[in-house]
Order: C-alpha cells, then sequence, then structure tokens
C-alpha cells in the first residue's frame, strides 16, 4: 500500500511523505513506551508503597508529554503533506492527461477520468491526512507493547505474540477475497452515474417518447446493482472482521489464562498479572480498529491503482532530435492501423501535394476519421509512416505538428468562457484585427452582432448555449484564426440546417484557399470541387480521381453520388 503511494506520487513528492511515516512511526513508538511506565507505576501501587510511584509516574507524565508533542507534529504533518500532495496530484494528472495522445480518450474514458479527478483523487490523497496516522498506530503500538511484555515477562509475552501472524494472515485473506467485489462494486458506482447523466439529459427525448418511466428502470436496475455489489463486499469483508475480534479477545484470554496459571503456580505475583492484561488490553483496542481502517484502506487502494494505471500509460514517444519540415505536403506510405482487435486502416498509400484538397468518402466504418487522427497523431501507425513534408509525423515534435495543422470536427467543443476566449484559443497572442477577420470570414460576426453581450457572450459548459451552426463557426473562427497550413475537416457540415450550412460553408471555403486540405464527408456534394476524391472502404482505397474521373467510371463513387441526389434534402 504504502509502495503504491509512493509510486503514484512520484520521485517529487516520495520524501516528504517517509519524512511523515516516520514521525508516526516514532509517535506510535513513544506511545508504546509510555505505557511500558506502567509496570513500575502498578508495581509500586500494588504493593502498599504508594510513594515509589511518584517518580515513575513523573516520567509516566514525561514520556506522555513526549507522545502529545510527536502526536501533534505527525498529525499536522500528515494533513500538511496531504495537502500539498492533493495539490501535487492533481498538477500530475493534468500533466499525464496533457501528455497522452488524443486517441486514448476513447468512449467512456472522459467520464471515468472526471469521477476520478474528483471523488478519485480525493479518497486516494485522504490516506495521508486521515488514515496513514491510525493506521500506522494500529499496527506500531502493539508490536511495542508485545516487545514490552517479552521483556517483562517473555511467557506472557510469547501468548500475545502468536497473535500477530495471525491478525496479518487475516487481513490479507480479506483484502484478497474482497478485491474483485471491490472493483466489481467500483464499476457499479461509475455504471450508475453515467445512468444518472444519461436520464438528466434524455429528459427531452424521453418525455416526446413518453418513456420516462422505461429509463426509470434501467436507472433503477443500476442502482439496484450498485446496492448488490455494495451488499457482497459487506458480506466478505464480515468473516474478517468477526474472524479479527476473535483472535484479539482469544490472544487477551490466552494472557489472562496463562498469567493466572502462573500466579496460582506461584511464578509471578497477582500484580503482574494486573499489569499484563492492561498492557494486553492496550493491544487490543488499536488492533480492533484495524477492520474499519482496512476497509477504508481498501477504497482507497482502489483509487490508488486506476491512478497508478493512468499515471503509467505511457504517452506518444517523442523524438530526441525532432526534425522541422520544410513543406506541407501529406503522405501515407503502405499504413496500416489496428484498434484494438479490428483492423482499421489496411496498407493504405496516399499522397496529397501542398496547397491541394484530398477528399475522402465512403461507408461509415471505413476509417475515414482514422485517417484524419493518424495525420494529427492522435495515434501511432502499427506499420508503414504517415509524413508531413516528407518527414514522419514521429518524427516533428508534437508542438510543432499541431502548430501546422487545424482541425474542424463534426462534434465541436467549446470551453465554458466567452466567444472570444474560444476563437483565441487558435492563437492567443492574435490582436483585435485579426480576431475580427477570422470571425468575419466564419460569419461568426452575424451571430456575435445578435447576441445582447457580443464577443463577452458565454457559451456555457461545452458550448451548450450556442446552436450547432453557432458552434460550428466559432470553431471555424478559430482555426481560420490559427491560420495553419494544413486543414483537416471531419463531417463539419453533415448535421447542420440549410442556412447555417451555407454560412459554414462560406467559412470552409475561406479557411481551405490556399492550404493543404484533407475532407471527410457524407454529403457528397461538398467533395465534388476537391482536387482529387478517394473512396475508402474496410480501411483501404477502392478508388480515386476526380470527381468527373470517378462518375465516368461508374463504380462506388458514381454510385454514392446517385444516391446523394435522390436522398431528400436535410
Amino acid at each position: 500500500m504504502i509502495r503504491l503511494l509512493l509510486r503514484v506520487l512520484g520521485h517529487d513528492y516520495a520524501r516528504p511523505v517517509r519524512r511523515t511515516i516516520g514521525l508516526m512511526t516514532a509517535a506510535s513508538v513513544a506511545e508504546g513506551l509510555a505505557y511500558a511506565l506502567l509496570i513500575p507505576v502498578l508495581r509500586a501501587l500494588l504493593d502498599d508503597r504508594p510513594a515509589d510511584a511518584r517518580p515513575w509516574l513523573a516520567g509516566l507524565g514525561a514520556a506522555v508529554a513526549v507522545y502529545a508533542v510527536l502526536r501533534y507534529r505527525s498529525d499536522l504533518a500528515g494533513f500538511r503533506v496531504g495537502t500539498t500532495m492533493l495539490r501535487g496530484m492533481y498538477r500530475r494528472l493534468g500533466d499525464q492527461l496533457a501528455r497522452l495522445p488524443l486517441g486514448w480518450y476513447g468512449a467512456g474514458r472522459v467520464g471515468d477520468v472526471s469521477i476520478l479527478a474528483g471523488r478519485g483523487v480525493l479518497q486516494a490523497m485522504s490516506v495521508i491526512a486521515h488514515l496513514l496516522a491510525p493506521f500506522v498506530s494500529a499496527c506500531v503500538t502493539p508490536l511495542t507493547i508485545v516487545v514490552i511484555l517479552l521483556v517483562f515477562h517473555w511467557q506472557l509475552g510469547v501468548a500475545a505474540l502468536l497473535a500477530a501472524p495471525v491478525v496479518a494472515a487475516i487481513q490479507a485473506r480479506v483484502g484478497r477475497a474482497t478485491a474483485a467485489a471491490d472493483a466489481e462494486s467500483a464499476a457499479r458506482d461509475r455504471k450508475a452515474a453515467q445512468r444518472v447523466v444519461e436520464y438528466l439529459q434524455a429528459q427531452p427525448v424521453l418525455r416526446a417518447g413518453g418513456r420516462t418511466a422505461e429509463r426509470f428502470a434501467l436507472l433503477d436496475d443500476a442502482l439496484r446493482d450498485v446496492q448488490l455489489a455494495s451488499r457482497r463486499s459487506t458480506v466478505l469483508t464480515l468473516p474478517g472482521a468477526v474472524g479479527l475480534a476473535l483472535v484479539v479477545q482469544t490472544m487477551f484470554t490466552a494472557v489472562l489464562a496463562l498469567g493466572a496459571a502462573l500466579a496460582l503456580g506461584g511464578t509471578i505475583g497477582a500484580a503482574d498479572v494486573l499489569i499484563a492484561l492492561v498492557l494486553a488490553a492496550r493491544c487490543a483496542d488499536p488492533l480492533l480498529s484495524l477492520t474499519e481502517l482496512g476497509g477504508r484502506l481498501r477504497g482507497a487502494r482502489t483509487e490508488l491503482t486506476r491512478l497508478d494505471t493512468i499515471l503509467s500509460t505511457p504517452p506518444l514517444p517523442e523524438a530526441s532530435d525532432p526534425i522541422r519540415p520544410d513543406r506541407h505536403d501529406l503522405e501515407f506510405v503502405s499504413v496500416s492501423f489496428r484498434h484494438g482487435s479490428r483492423t482499421v486502416v489496411d496498407d493504405l498509400s496516399l499522397a496529397v501535394p501542398e496547397g491541394q484538397r484530398l477528399a475522402i468518402v465512403g461507408p461509415s466504418g471505413a476509417g475515414k476519421s482514422t485517417i484524419l487522427q493518424l495525420l494529427a497523431r492522435f495515434y501511432d501507425v502499427d506499420a508503414g509512416s504517415v509524413r508531413v513534408g516528407g518527414v514522419d509525423v514521429r518524427a516533428i515534435s508534437t508542438e510543432e505538428l499541431m502548430a501546422r495543422i487545424a482541425i474542424v470536427f463534426q462534434d465541436v467543443y467549446l470551453f465554458d468562457g466567452t466567444i472570444e476566449e474560444n476563437v483565441r484559443l487558435g492563437r492567443p497572442d492574435a490582436d483585435d484585427a485579426a480576431l475580427r477577420a477570422a470571425a468575419a470570414a466564419a460569419r461568426l460576426d452575424e451571430v456575435v452582432d445578435r447576441l445582447p453581450d457580443g464577443w463577452a457572450t458565454n457559451v456555457g459548459e461545452g458550448g451548450a448555449l450556442l446552436s450547432g451552426g453557432e458552434r460550428q463557426r466559432v470553431s471555424i473562427a478559430r482555426a481560420l484564426l490559427k491560420d495553419a497550413p494544413i486543414v483537416l475537416l471531419d463531417e463539419v457540415t453533415s448535421a447542420l440546417d440549410p442556412v447555417n450550412e451555407a454560412a459554414v460553408g462560406e467559412g470552409i471555403e475561406r479557411l481551405m484557399a490556399g492550404r493543404t486540405v484533407v475532407i471527410v464527408a457524407h454529403r457528397m456534394r461538398t467533395v465534388r470541387r476537391a482536387d482529387r476524391i478517394v473512396f475508402a472502404d474496410g480501411g483501404r482505397i477502392v478508388e480515386s480521381g476526380s470527381h468527373e474521373e470517378l462518375l465516368h467510371h461508374g463504380g462506388r463513387y458514381a454510385d454514392f453520388w446517385t444516391l446523394s441526389l435522390t436522398a431528400p434534402a436535410a
């Protein structure tokens, strides 16, 4: 557990944690040694020599004071280090998420990370501030008292010591038995949280379809699964709790029985038996707390494991001596790429000369969007190479590659800020004239002019306060402001109404002017003016040529074109 915690925290934060653990251990040892002074105090009091107990009482008071100071300093250090670690963990997690390839953020991943970054990090870091001190005390103080018992009377000490391996075995067995149940419970919690969000977001659709009750049943099933998983985890933990209590009580009874036998045999006096029972009782209390602490530590360990998994995920490798391309042509050379067990791109080769437009069309699942993602190095290819200006994208630094590419997706995400702040993400140091020019070219100025707050209008989380067409205009203005020489467009107008499609289309034309462009589109009329069109299917290029050449050929592209002409308007 401690090794996992230190690995998650990283080298920079390991030293203060070790120092804090050292303080906590010293405080626990001091607590146990303070109990050792009870031996001469009780002997003096029970042997009708109460005056002899005074110096020992003074010593006991001093020992308790030392323990109190150490405990105060260790607890304070735990809170301070925990707070520092919390900030550091957020920074470390944020830095790691920024380095991971964009392809890592698959379906469901964002929700899991958001839960982990909120409740998960807090629960994991609570180990230092709230759980580490009582856990160290529950382990170290009883062991210190057992050592004192061994020194005081070795037979009684051995009787108490025999409980230690049994307690450790019980804790280990409970941990193994509940590991799967804890993981299942965490997975059920995440699923239930997703169902709640889904239920809230789907209210308009559900009410329009009159299916609110059915959706509530799905949510209710998810919550019921959470209850069952929690109950299963509790049931698996119960034998350990009962077993631990039984072992502790057995130890106490064994010390009592052995002490009584020794006293009856004349080996020790009644005062020594009482002293042994007092020390054994002080062993029992912290040991019994291990049941509750163990459950909380297992929950924190689950979150630490998830954090460790993310932090140990390797980012895309960066070239040690990156190359800066001096051209902006694009090329795929025998590229193959697998996503899981499925081959998405299979031995694909194509080239886009600098300043020309390539359109990619084909059925759903043909690998069109993946081609764009490989160009932007969201993933690394399994075979072959993707080149920009004749240079493999793996040999170009991420910052340099991203500076050369502007991407406009169908699903636009805007940050919860103003329109101006979202556009300026394209080039934060742009002056107002460049900002206004990009907005005008994207016809975003029409949107800004009719909004009461203009450029200061807040777009809401994900851009929820703007329409789809308005979000797309912001995205195009952002790409225009970036002024990158390579433009990647992925189904930009497929979900827009005719008015917004016309406006966005004008912005796209201005964005593409003079740049190397790769377009993925379902609406065939948006690709007919491309310099070259390729038809993709099954991760391969099955047809290639200009619009007229492909129509004359009468193949798959011609069929798609005919269907687009007969399909009803969106």
